[in-house]
Protein backbone atom coordinates (compact mmCIF):
# COMPACT_ATOMS: atom_id res chain seq x y z
CA UNK A 1 0.00 0.00 0.00
CA UNK A 2 2.08 3.00 -1.36
CA UNK A 3 -0.10 5.82 1.00
CA UNK A 4 3.13 5.96 2.68
CA UNK A 5 5.06 8.01 0.23
CA UNK A 6 3.63 11.18 0.75
CA UNK A 7 2.42 10.73 4.67
CA UNK A 8 6.11 9.78 6.21
CA UNK A 9 8.47 12.74 6.09
CA UNK A 10 11.30 10.34 5.92
CA UNK A 11 10.78 8.06 3.03
CA UNK A 12 13.11 8.16 -0.14
CA UNK A 13 12.50 7.30 -3.87
CA UNK A 14 13.51 3.99 -3.53
CA UNK A 15 11.12 2.94 -0.89
CA UNK A 16 8.57 4.92 -3.03
CA UNK A 17 6.77 2.09 -4.61
CA UNK A 18 7.19 -0.34 -1.59
CA UNK A 19 4.72 -1.27 0.99
CA UNK A 20 4.81 0.53 4.35
CA UNK A 21 6.69 -1.31 6.97
CA UNK A 22 5.71 -0.82 10.85
CA UNK A 23 7.89 -1.59 13.95
CA UNK A 24 5.88 -3.45 16.48
CA UNK A 25 8.05 -1.14 19.76
CA UNK A 26 7.23 2.36 20.64
CA UNK A 27 6.52 4.71 17.92
CA UNK A 28 9.78 6.64 16.82
CA UNK A 29 9.22 10.62 17.30
CA UNK A 30 8.98 11.71 13.78
CA UNK A 31 7.56 15.51 12.87
CA UNK A 32 4.95 15.26 10.78
CA UNK A 33 4.91 18.51 8.89
CA UNK A 34 1.44 19.82 7.21
CA UNK A 35 -0.56 17.85 8.98
CA UNK A 36 -2.85 21.03 9.28
CA UNK A 37 -5.73 20.50 11.43
CA UNK A 38 -5.51 16.58 12.59
CA UNK A 39 -4.58 15.83 16.03
CA UNK A 40 -1.87 13.35 18.02
CA UNK A 41 -3.44 10.47 16.89
CA UNK A 42 -3.07 10.98 13.03
CA UNK A 43 0.45 11.75 13.85
CA UNK A 44 1.27 9.04 15.83
CA UNK A 45 -0.32 6.43 12.89
CA UNK A 46 2.50 8.30 10.48
CA UNK A 47 5.08 8.04 12.65
CA UNK A 48 4.38 4.07 12.86
CA UNK A 49 6.04 4.24 9.41
CA UNK A 50 9.48 3.20 8.61
CA UNK A 51 10.42 2.49 5.39
CA UNK A 52 13.89 1.59 6.44
CA UNK A 53 12.40 -2.00 7.47
CA UNK A 54 12.62 -4.42 4.64
CA UNK A 55 9.90 -5.81 3.08
CA UNK A 56 10.43 -9.53 4.64
CA UNK A 57 9.82 -8.13 7.90
CA UNK A 58 6.96 -5.62 6.90
CA UNK A 59 3.55 -6.26 9.02
CA UNK A 60 0.25 -5.55 8.63
CA UNK A 61 -0.05 -1.22 8.44
CA UNK A 62 -2.22 -0.15 12.11
CA UNK A 63 -5.75 -0.53 12.01
CA UNK A 64 -6.67 3.20 11.96
CA UNK A 65 -5.03 3.36 9.08
CA UNK A 66 -8.38 2.46 7.79
CA UNK A 67 -11.02 3.80 10.43
CA UNK A 68 -9.52 7.08 11.78
CA UNK A 69 -11.40 9.78 10.19
CA UNK A 70 -8.50 12.47 11.42
CA UNK A 71 -6.14 10.37 9.43
CA UNK A 72 -8.53 10.20 6.22
CA UNK A 73 -8.07 14.22 6.76
CA UNK A 74 -4.45 13.57 6.54
CA UNK A 75 -4.47 11.63 3.47
CA UNK A 76 -7.02 13.71 1.64
CA UNK A 77 -4.44 16.95 2.26
CA UNK A 78 -1.25 15.06 1.57
CA UNK A 79 -1.97 12.68 -0.90
CA UNK A 80 -5.12 13.31 -2.88
CA UNK A 81 -4.96 17.30 -3.13
CA UNK A 82 -1.50 16.92 -4.43
CA UNK A 83 -0.19 15.77 -7.68
CA UNK A 84 -1.73 15.01 -10.73
CA UNK A 85 -5.48 12.74 -9.92
CA UNK A 86 -7.57 10.52 -12.37
CA UNK A 87 -11.11 12.03 -12.50
CA UNK A 88 -12.61 10.80 -16.09
CA UNK A 89 -12.05 9.78 -19.63
CA UNK A 90 -11.79 11.67 -22.42
CA UNK A 91 -15.75 10.12 -23.50
CA UNK A 92 -16.67 12.72 -21.34
CA UNK A 93 -15.56 15.86 -22.44
CA UNK A 94 -15.49 14.57 -26.17
CA UNK A 95 -17.52 17.54 -27.73
CA UNK A 96 -17.16 21.41 -27.20
CA UNK A 97 -19.76 22.10 -24.43
CA UNK A 98 -19.91 18.74 -23.10
CA UNK A 99 -18.89 18.09 -18.95
CA UNK A 100 -19.04 16.53 -16.17
CA UNK A 101 -18.62 17.00 -12.11
CA UNK A 102 -16.88 15.35 -9.27
CA UNK A 103 -15.80 15.47 -5.69
CA UNK A 104 -12.77 15.18 -3.62
CA UNK A 105 -12.90 15.04 -0.15
CA UNK A 106 -14.39 18.83 0.19
CA UNK A 107 -13.85 20.24 -3.09
CA UNK A 108 -16.02 20.04 -6.19
CA UNK A 109 -14.86 20.09 -9.11
CA UNK A 110 -16.55 20.64 -12.77
CA UNK A 111 -14.67 19.52 -16.04
CA UNK A 112 -15.45 21.19 -19.31
CA UNK A 113 -14.28 22.12 -22.60
CA UNK A 114 -15.21 25.01 -24.07
CA UNK A 115 -16.99 26.33 -26.86
CA UNK A 116 -12.94 26.33 -28.73
CA UNK A 117 -12.42 22.81 -27.93
CA UNK A 118 -10.11 23.68 -24.53
CA UNK A 119 -10.37 21.46 -21.76
CA UNK A 120 -11.21 23.42 -19.02
CA UNK A 121 -11.83 22.50 -15.14
CA UNK A 122 -12.74 24.65 -12.30
CA UNK A 123 -13.90 24.24 -8.47
CA UNK A 124 -17.73 23.92 -9.17
CA UNK A 125 -18.96 26.85 -6.51
CA UNK A 126 -20.22 29.78 -7.58
CA UNK A 127 -18.17 32.92 -6.58
CA UNK A 128 -20.98 34.56 -4.71
CA UNK A 129 -22.39 32.12 -1.90
CA UNK A 130 -21.08 28.75 -3.22
CA UNK A 131 -23.63 26.88 -4.52
CA UNK A 132 -23.12 24.37 -7.27
CA UNK A 133 -23.08 25.21 -10.06
CA UNK A 134 -23.36 22.36 -12.46
CA UNK A 135 -24.33 18.57 -11.54
CA UNK A 136 -24.06 15.05 -13.55
CA UNK A 137 -22.55 15.28 -16.53
CA UNK A 138 -24.50 16.25 -20.31
CA UNK A 139 -23.79 19.96 -22.08
CA UNK A 140 -23.88 23.17 -21.09
CA UNK A 141 -22.99 26.51 -23.12
CA UNK A 142 -22.62 28.17 -19.55
CA UNK A 143 -22.78 27.72 -15.96
CA UNK A 144 -25.47 29.36 -14.09
CA UNK A 145 -25.63 29.20 -10.31
CA UNK A 146 -29.58 28.12 -9.21
CA UNK A 147 -29.52 30.35 -6.30
CA UNK A 148 -29.24 33.80 -7.66
CA UNK A 149 -28.84 33.51 -11.54
CA UNK A 150 -24.43 34.38 -11.46
CA UNK A 151 -23.63 33.11 -14.76
CA UNK A 152 -20.58 31.81 -16.27
CA UNK A 153 -18.67 31.16 -19.28
CA UNK A 154 -17.09 27.88 -19.87
CA UNK A 155 -14.14 29.42 -19.89
CA UNK A 156 -14.67 30.56 -16.21
CA UNK A 157 -15.66 33.82 -16.71
CA UNK A 158 -18.36 35.57 -15.15
CA UNK A 159 -21.02 36.80 -17.99
CA UNK A 160 -23.52 38.17 -15.88
CA UNK A 161 -24.11 38.90 -12.16
CA UNK A 162 -27.94 39.47 -11.87
CA UNK A 163 -28.83 42.83 -9.80
CA UNK A 164 -25.07 43.86 -9.10
CA UNK A 165 -26.05 47.66 -10.06
CA UNK A 166 -25.31 50.29 -8.10
CA UNK A 167 -22.55 48.22 -6.15
CA UNK A 168 -19.20 50.26 -6.28
CA UNK A 169 -15.98 48.96 -6.51
CA UNK A 170 -17.52 45.73 -8.19
CA UNK A 171 -15.23 44.36 -10.76
CA UNK A 172 -17.12 40.70 -12.74
CA UNK A 173 -13.31 40.19 -14.03
CA UNK A 174 -12.68 39.54 -10.38
CA UNK A 175 -15.04 36.74 -9.82
CA UNK A 176 -14.36 34.28 -12.57
CA UNK A 177 -14.66 30.63 -11.38
CA UNK A 178 -11.54 29.45 -9.96
CA UNK A 179 -9.44 27.04 -12.63
CA UNK A 180 -8.08 23.71 -11.44
CA UNK A 181 -5.10 22.17 -13.42
CA UNK A 182 -5.94 19.48 -15.76
CA UNK A 183 -4.72 17.21 -18.48
CA UNK A 184 -5.20 13.97 -20.17
CA UNK A 185 -2.98 10.62 -20.84
CA UNK A 186 -4.30 8.48 -22.80
CA UNK A 187 -7.73 8.16 -22.72
CA UNK A 188 -7.44 9.49 -19.05
CA UNK A 189 -8.16 13.38 -17.61
CA UNK A 190 -6.48 14.08 -14.92
CA UNK A 191 -6.49 16.84 -12.16
CA UNK A 192 -4.05 18.68 -10.31
CA UNK A 193 -5.39 20.51 -7.16
CA UNK A 194 -2.13 22.06 -5.67
CA UNK A 195 -0.64 23.78 -8.76
CA UNK A 196 -2.31 27.16 -10.56
CA UNK A 197 0.32 27.36 -13.38
CA UNK A 198 -1.31 27.78 -16.57
CA UNK A 199 0.89 25.66 -18.97
CA UNK A 200 0.17 22.04 -19.07
CA UNK A 201 2.96 19.83 -20.84
CA UNK A 202 2.25 16.24 -22.03
CA UNK A 203 5.79 15.23 -21.35
CA UNK A 204 5.77 16.77 -17.81
CA UNK A 205 2.45 15.42 -16.80
CA UNK A 206 3.37 11.56 -18.30
CA UNK A 207 6.40 12.04 -16.36
CA UNK A 208 4.78 13.25 -12.64
CA UNK A 209 1.58 11.17 -12.93
CA UNK A 210 3.18 7.67 -14.28
CA UNK A 211 7.47 8.38 -14.01
CA UNK A 212 9.47 5.81 -15.79
CA UNK A 213 6.20 3.56 -16.28
CA UNK A 214 5.14 5.49 -19.20
CA UNK A 215 6.62 3.26 -21.61
CA UNK A 216 5.99 0.26 -20.38
CA UNK A 217 2.05 1.25 -20.30
CA UNK A 218 1.95 2.54 -23.39
CA UNK A 219 3.47 -0.41 -25.37
CA UNK A 220 0.89 -2.40 -23.43
CA UNK A 221 -1.89 -0.51 -25.36
CA UNK A 222 -3.18 2.13 -22.90
CA UNK A 223 -4.31 4.56 -25.33
CA UNK A 224 -7.34 6.38 -26.66
CA UNK A 225 -8.10 4.04 -29.93
CA UNK A 226 -10.42 1.99 -26.96
CA UNK A 227 -13.92 3.22 -27.16
CA UNK A 228 -15.44 3.36 -23.98
CA UNK A 229 -18.51 1.08 -23.50
CA UNK A 230 -19.94 1.91 -20.55
CA UNK A 231 -19.68 2.91 -16.57
CA UNK A 232 -20.64 1.20 -13.05
CA UNK A 233 -20.46 2.73 -9.80
CA UNK A 234 -20.73 1.44 -5.88
CA UNK A 235 -20.16 2.28 -2.32
CA UNK A 236 -18.85 -0.19 -0.78
CA UNK A 237 -18.72 -0.26 3.04
CA UNK A 238 -15.11 -0.46 3.35
CA UNK A 239 -11.61 2.25 3.48
CA UNK A 240 -10.71 3.26 0.24
CA UNK A 241 -7.37 1.13 0.83
CA UNK A 242 -8.81 -1.74 1.72
CA UNK A 243 -9.43 -2.04 -2.13
CA UNK A 244 -6.60 -1.29 -3.26
CA UNK A 245 -4.57 -3.41 -1.10
CA UNK A 246 -7.06 -6.09 -2.54
CA UNK A 247 -6.16 -5.56 -5.71
CA UNK A 248 -2.33 -5.17 -5.13
CA UNK A 249 -1.78 -8.73 -3.55
CA UNK A 250 0.19 -10.06 -6.32
CA UNK A 251 -2.03 -12.21 -7.62
CA UNK A 252 -2.36 -14.22 -4.22
CA UNK A 253 -6.18 -14.39 -3.79
CA UNK A 254 -6.75 -15.26 -7.47
CA UNK A 255 -6.58 -18.28 -7.48
CA UNK A 256 -9.24 -19.29 -4.17
CA UNK A 257 -11.31 -16.20 -5.27
CA UNK A 258 -11.28 -15.76 -8.99
CA UNK A 259 -11.62 -18.93 -9.65
CA UNK A 260 -12.89 -18.63 -13.65
CA UNK A 261 -10.14 -15.99 -14.38
CA UNK A 262 -7.31 -17.79 -12.83
CA UNK A 263 -8.17 -20.68 -15.57
CA UNK A 264 -7.90 -18.51 -18.20
CA UNK A 265 -4.14 -17.56 -17.04
CA UNK A 266 -0.76 -19.17 -16.51
CA UNK A 267 -0.49 -17.63 -12.77
CA UNK A 268 3.37 -19.26 -12.70
CA UNK A 269 3.92 -16.34 -15.45
CA UNK A 270 2.77 -13.83 -12.58
CA UNK A 271 5.05 -10.89 -11.69
CA UNK A 272 5.40 -7.74 -10.24
CA UNK A 273 7.06 -4.69 -11.27
CA UNK A 274 7.53 -1.16 -9.37
CA UNK A 275 8.01 1.74 -10.38
CA UNK A 276 8.10 5.43 -8.63
CA UNK A 277 4.59 6.02 -8.66
CA UNK A 278 3.36 2.73 -10.11
CA UNK A 279 3.29 -1.22 -9.56
CA UNK A 280 2.62 -3.38 -12.17
CA UNK A 281 1.16 -7.03 -12.42
CA UNK A 282 1.45 -9.44 -15.22
CA UNK A 283 0.89 -12.12 -16.53
CA UNK A 284 0.28 -14.66 -19.49
CA UNK A 285 -2.66 -16.26 -20.98
CA UNK A 286 -3.61 -19.86 -21.13
CA UNK A 287 -4.43 -20.81 -24.20
CA UNK A 288 -7.64 -20.27 -25.67
CA UNK A 289 -10.01 -23.03 -26.81
CA UNK A 290 -9.63 -21.87 -30.71
CA UNK A 291 -13.66 -21.23 -31.35
CA UNK A 292 -13.19 -19.19 -28.31
CA UNK A 293 -12.99 -15.37 -28.03
CA UNK A 294 -9.45 -14.59 -26.58
CA UNK A 295 -10.89 -12.24 -23.84
CA UNK A 296 -7.24 -12.43 -22.21
CA UNK A 297 -5.23 -11.61 -25.01
CA UNK A 298 -2.01 -13.77 -24.56
CA UNK A 299 -0.61 -11.15 -21.62
CA UNK A 300 -2.94 -9.73 -18.96
CA UNK A 301 -1.63 -6.51 -17.46
CA UNK A 302 -2.71 -4.70 -14.20
CA UNK A 303 -1.16 -1.76 -13.40
CA UNK A 304 -2.09 0.56 -9.99
CA UNK A 305 -1.21 4.36 -9.97
CA UNK A 306 -0.65 5.86 -7.05
CA UNK A 307 -2.72 6.52 -4.69
CA UNK A 308 -6.11 4.85 -6.20
CA UNK A 309 -6.49 4.30 -9.59
CA UNK A 310 -6.10 0.89 -11.12
CA UNK A 311 -6.02 -0.19 -14.73
CA UNK A 312 -6.48 -3.57 -16.36
CA UNK A 313 -6.03 -4.58 -20.33
CA UNK A 314 -5.91 -8.01 -21.17
CA UNK A 315 -6.80 -8.49 -25.11
CA UNK A 316 -8.93 -6.16 -26.71
CA UNK A 317 -10.07 -5.42 -23.30
CA UNK A 318 -9.25 -2.53 -20.91
CA UNK A 319 -11.47 -1.67 -17.43
CA UNK A 320 -10.21 0.80 -14.82
CA UNK A 321 -11.29 1.29 -11.29
CA UNK A 322 -11.18 4.77 -9.25
CA UNK A 323 -11.63 4.36 -5.66
CA UNK A 324 -12.98 7.45 -4.10
CA UNK A 325 -13.10 8.06 -0.37
CA UNK A 326 -16.54 8.92 1.21
CA UNK A 327 -15.64 8.79 4.52
CA UNK A 328 -12.86 6.62 7.15
CA UNK A 329 -15.00 3.62 6.31
CA UNK A 330 -16.71 3.98 3.28
CA UNK A 331 -15.06 4.46 -0.81
CA UNK A 332 -17.28 4.89 -4.47
CA UNK A 333 -15.42 2.58 -6.92
CA UNK A 334 -16.32 3.78 -10.55
CA UNK A 335 -15.56 0.86 -13.10
CA UNK A 336 -15.45 2.13 -16.82
CA UNK A 337 -15.10 0.00 -19.86
CA UNK A 338 -13.11 -0.26 -23.06
CA UNK A 339 -13.03 -1.90 -25.96
CA UNK A 340 -10.63 -1.99 -29.10
CA UNK A 341 -12.64 0.20 -31.83
CA UNK A 342 -12.29 -3.05 -34.17
CA UNK A 343 -14.65 -5.27 -32.32
CA UNK A 344 -17.06 -1.86 -32.10
CA UNK A 345 -19.36 -3.87 -35.11
CA UNK A 346 -19.54 -7.11 -33.35
CA UNK A 347 -20.54 -5.73 -29.69
CA UNK A 348 -22.91 -3.17 -30.02
CA UNK A 349 -25.84 -4.94 -31.27
CA UNK A 350 -25.28 -6.95 -28.19
CA UNK A 351 -23.66 -4.25 -25.55
CA UNK A 352 -25.66 -4.81 -22.38
CA UNK A 353 -25.46 -8.31 -22.28
CA UNK A 354 -21.51 -8.68 -23.49
CA UNK A 355 -20.98 -5.55 -20.62
CA UNK A 356 -22.75 -7.67 -17.89
CA UNK A 357 -20.53 -10.49 -19.07
CA UNK A 358 -17.34 -8.46 -19.32
CA UNK A 359 -18.09 -7.08 -15.25
CA UNK A 360 -18.67 -11.11 -14.16
CA UNK A 361 -15.60 -12.12 -15.71
CA UNK A 362 -13.23 -9.13 -13.67
CA UNK A 363 -15.20 -9.47 -10.87
CA UNK A 364 -15.42 -13.23 -9.86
Amino acid sequence: MAIAQSLAPTSSSAARAARPMFRRAALPRVAATGVGATGEPARRLVAAFDPAIPLASAVTPPSGWYTDPEFLRLELDRVFLRGWQAVGHIGQVKNPNDFFTGRLGNVEFVICRDANGKLRAFHNVCRHHASLLACGSGQKTCFQCPYHGWTYGLDGNLLKATRISGIKNFNKNDFGLIPIKVATWGPFVLARFDDFSEDTIHDVVEDEWLGSASELLSRNGIDTSLHHLCRREYVIQCNWKVFCDNYLDGGYHVPYAHGALASGLELQSYETLTYERVSVQRCGSAPAEQEDIDRLGTKATYAFVYPNFMINRYGPWMDTNLAVPLDATRCKVVFDYFLDESLLVYILPFQYILTYSMYALVSQ
